[in-house]
């Protein structure tokens, strides 16, 4: 069963998401903040991550950067609210290997998910 690492500081957020992968047949670890992402996604080393770009301490982009620089080969998919122009661009630049805005239906996130951990 494949797990992904859930890094979101909103816990409807968090529930909502949880909930989908579960439903779709994933084993889901949650961290709420950037520095509990990094550390879990080090100990356990999931086989995709949805990272929260604005979290309480380090933002998504930093805790992306930092995974990256110990484990690079970890799919990274930024789950965010920031939906703004360049925000994608933004996400990209600093590691993530993909970008979903919030709010994310369950097929769109199912699906780009499937299409992470296929390759």
């Amino acid at each position: 069963m494949p797990v992904i690492l859930c890094v979101e500081d909103n816990p409807q957020n968090m529930r909502l998401v949880r909930k989908i992968l579960v439903h779709g047949g994933y084993q889901v670890l949650e961290a709420e903040d950037g520095l509990s992402g990094v550390r879990i996604a080090l100990q356990d080393k999931p086989d995709l991550i949805l990272m929260d770009v604005n979290l309480p301490d380090i933002d998504g982009l930093e805790a992306t950067r930092r995974i990256k620089a110990q484990m690079g080969a970890v799919p990274i998919v930024a789950l965010t609210a920031n939906a703004m122009y360049g925000d994608e661009e933004r996400c990209l630049a600093a590691g993530c290997d993909g970008y979903l805005a919030k709010p994310v239906s369950k097929d769109v996130l199912l699906g780009k998910v499937a299409e992470f951990l296929a390759t």
